[in-house]
C-alpha cells in the first residue's frame, strides 16, 4: 500500500508549483518565515475536505454534477482574482513590501485553506490518485485511503514549508529595490489571474 511508487508519485505532485505554492511564496517574501509557516499549514488543511470527499465517495458526486462542480469552480476563480487584486494593491494582504505587516496567523492560514477548498479538481484528483495504491481489500479501503491521504498532506506541508522558508530567506535580498517589489507584486497578480483562467477552463 505505502509503496515507493506512491511516495514518488505524491512527491512529484506536491513539488509542482501550483496555487498553494505561489501563495506560500508570496507570504514568505512579503511577511517572513512565520507567515510562510501559517500559509503552508492553511494550504495543507485545505486539502482535508477533498480527501474526505474522495474517501466517502462524495468526489464522484461532484465529478458527475456539472452544476455543483461549476459553483465551486467559479467561487474558486473569483477568489483567485481577489488574491490577484490583493497582490496589486500597495496595502493589499499579499503585497510584497519592505516593511513587514504582522497579519494574524489564523487569517493567513484561512486564506490558504480557501485556495484549496475552492478547487473542485482536488476531490477528483484524489479519487484518481489514491485507489490504484490500495490493497484491494474492501474492508480496509477507507482506512487505507485516509492513511495515504494523510501521508500526502504531511508531504505537502513539508514541501510548502521549504518553499516558504526559502522565500523568506530571499526576502532581504529582493526587497531593497522598489522596482523589484513592483515586479514581484505584478508577477504574483498575473500568476493568480492565469491560475484563475486555468481553473475556469476545467471540466468536471
Amino acid at each position: 500500500m505505502i509503496s515507493l511508487q506512491f511516495l514518488l508519485t505524491a512527491f512529484v505532485v506536491v513539488i509542482a508549483p501550483g496555487t498553494g505554492v505561489i501563495y506560500t511564496l508570496a507570504m514568505g517574501l512579503g511577511q517572513g518565515p512565520r507567515a510562510a509557516l501559517w500559509a503552508a499549514l492553511g494550504c495543507t488543511f485545505g486539502i482535508l475536505p477533498h480527501l474526505m470527499a474522495a474517501t466517502l465517495g462524495l468526489a464522484a458526486v461532484l465529478h458527475t454534477s456539472a452544476v455543483l462542480f461549476n459553483v465551486v469552480k467559479f467561487a474558486g476563480v473569483a477568489y483567485l482574482l481577489y488574491l490577484a487584486y490583493q497582490a496589486l494593491r500597495s496595502d493589499g494582504a499579499l503585497a510584497v513590501k519592505a516593511e513587514r505587516t504582522a497579519q494574524a496567523g489564523f487569517v493567513i492560514a484561512r486564506r490558504g485553506a480557501l485556495i484549496n477548498i475552492l478547487n473542485p479538481k482536488l476531490s477528483v484528483f484524489f479519487l484518481a490518485l489514491l485507489p490504484p495504491f490500495l490493497s484491494g481489500t474492501p474492508a480496509t479501503a477507507t482506512l487505507e485511503m485516509a492513511l495515504l491521504g494523510g501521508i500526502f498532506m504531511a508531504m505537502t506541508f513539508a514541501v510548502f514549508v521549504i518553499y516558504g522558508l526559502f522565500a523568506a530567506k530571499a526576502r532581504d535580498l529582493l526587497l531593497g529595490s522598489e522596482r523589484v517589489m513592483r515586479w514581484l507584486n505584478r508577477s504574483f497578480a498575473a500568476i493568480f489571474v492565469a491560475l484563475a483562467g486555468r481553473l475556469a477552463m476545467e471540466r468536471a
